[in-house]
């Protein structure tokens, strides 16, 4: 998929997270890009826009990462997520992988490791 016409879902509490995102996206190319501050408004935006790729922290208010990843895979099962976090125990990404996430980015990330993430889930 040419990233041009992707639709790409950033879900992080923090509004500077978000950003440093969209700026490291941006780079590499111009999708559609929607943006949630809470796993609430992430779950809500998945339905409604069925996004091509999510960027999901696991912390943050009204509903928690881990949980959000749950109803999101339960939506489609087939949805490609990758956990950007700075909480990053090895039990956690072990549950993340196994519930469906695609991989576990931690924070601090590299433009590196997003470019990565966007080369091989759009691929």
């Amino acid at each position: 998929m040419d990233i041009n016409e992707a639709k790409i879902l950033v879900c992080d509490d923090s509004i500077l997270a978000r950003r440093q995102l969209k700026n490291v996206i941006s780079i590499f190319g111009n999708p559609s890009i929607i943006e949630a501050s809470d796993g609430l408004e992430a779950v809500s935006l998945f339905k409604e826009e069925m996004p091509d790729l999510v960027f999901l922290d696991l912390v943050m208010p009204n509903l928690d990462g881990m949980e959000a990843l749950k109803q999101m895979l339960a939506i489609d099962e087939n949805a490609k997520i990758v956990i950007v976090s700075s909480v990053g125990t090895k039990d956690t990404l072990l549950e993340a992988v196994k519930l469906g996430a695609r991989e576990f980015i931690q924070k601090p990330f590299s433009e590196f490791q997003i470019i990565n993430a966007l080369t091989k889930n759009l691929a």
